[in-house]
């Protein structure tokens, strides 16, 4: 199996090269190349012959080539389908704010975790991603939309703590200057609640943001639609939430997506507000999104206000998420790759 240099750091493409018997300085042209996006290694033209004929025959460059756009007619969401050297594919989707332009992009090929209001575990799990296949999708986006990536979410498709040690590397390697240099503050990592990586994560003390998708204040109702919380009750996920809040000084994220007659209800809320009640936490409350086969309505306007004020008189701090891209099925909940087959 070839070696995939892009996912190293300099220490280790030195390390590398090195016991290859390379010198040392050779790993820094290496990444110089790597961050001007150069496509092969023979475009690597002022290395030795030798090496780039090694690299040619032992190492690879990862990357997630844009295959398909789709852009909103909305707002100013773009999705893109990405092509891997596998032949696999993946979704990622660029969103406009006031403070930039923010990326969303996928950790896994598919999801195992079978979240029944999510595409992505329906369309089954293929295999998990590379740090380097997370920042090409990144880097692809920034070429495509001319300009700077400055927010970054893992929120794609997958589970990404179900990839958490590709997930780390990727925030070290993209937080670096022989990298995208994006700010760790800048990031934000979803989970479904994987309970002892939640741990783990916290005991990194990063400073990137984590948001937990958490969609019921019960074992009871989050277990119809979350499988994972048979594993890792809820009772366990705000343990390890209030840990993680602990040991990093951060607020947490919470995303809540709003089912109704399923999880909308006043006493729902008054149980959300109970169970996060004293933690420095916030609230994100998205509308859920229509997805094929799952047969759930958002709730109402009215219904959505009501829901946030009772949060809101228990001092938790809860807002309405702006839908976005949902005519090409950009919004949460709605990444898939079931159209991979004569649709590129």
């Amino acid at each position: 199996m070839k070696t995939d240099i892009k996912s190293m750091n300099l220490v280790e493409l030195t390390d590398y090269l090195t016991v290859n018997g390379f010198e040392k300085f050779r790993a820094k042209q290496v990444l110089t190349w790597i961050k001007q996006d150069a496509r092969s290694f023979d475009d690597m033209n002022n290395l030795p012959a030798k090496l780039r004929d090694f690299l040619n025959e032992n190492a690879y460059l990862a990357s997630a080539n844009i295959v398909r756009i789709r852009r909103s007619k909305l707002d100013d969401t773009v999705k893109y389908l990405y092509g891997l050297y596998d032949g696999e594919y993946v979704e990622g989707v660029l969103m406009s704010y006031h403070h930039g332009r923010t990326v969303c992009i996928s950790t896994q090929v598919g999801c195992k975790m079978g979240c029944t209001f999510c595409a992505t575990g329906k369309s089954g799990f293929s295999r998990s991603l590379t740090a380097s296949e997370m920042i090409a999708q990144i880097r692809s986006a920034e070429i495509e939309a001319g300009e700077r990536i400055s927010n970054v979410v893992l929120m794609g498709m997958g589970e990404p703590f179900d990839n958490y040690d590709n997930v780390v590397r990727f925030l070290r390697l993209v937080t670096s200057e022989d990298s995208l240099h994006i700010g760790m503050r800048h990031i934000t990592v979803s989970t479904c609640g994987v309970v002892p990586r939640m741990k783990d994560f916290a005991d990194l003390e990063l400073q990137c943001g984590l948001s937990v998708s958490l969609h019921a204040p019960d074992d009871e109702s989050r277990s119809r639609t979350m499988p994972i919380n048979r594993r890792y009750p809820i009772s366990e996920v705000i343990e390890a939430s209030r840990y993680y809040v602990r040991k990093t000084n951060r607020r947490i994220s919470f995303e809540y997506a709003l089912i109704s007659g399923e999880n909308d209800s006043d006493q729902h809320a008054r149980r959300l507000a109970a169970l996060l009640s004293g933690m420095l936490c916030h609230v994100n409350l998205i509308p859920v999104n229509n997805v094929t086969g799952a047969g759930y309505q958002k709730s109402s306007i009215k219904r959505q206000q009501a829901f946030v004020n009772i949060l809101s008189h228990a001092g938790i701090n809860a807002t309405v998420r702006r839908t976005l891209g949902s005519d090409i099925e950009a919004s949460c909940g709605q990444l898939k790759r079931n159209f991979m087959k004569g649709d590129v």
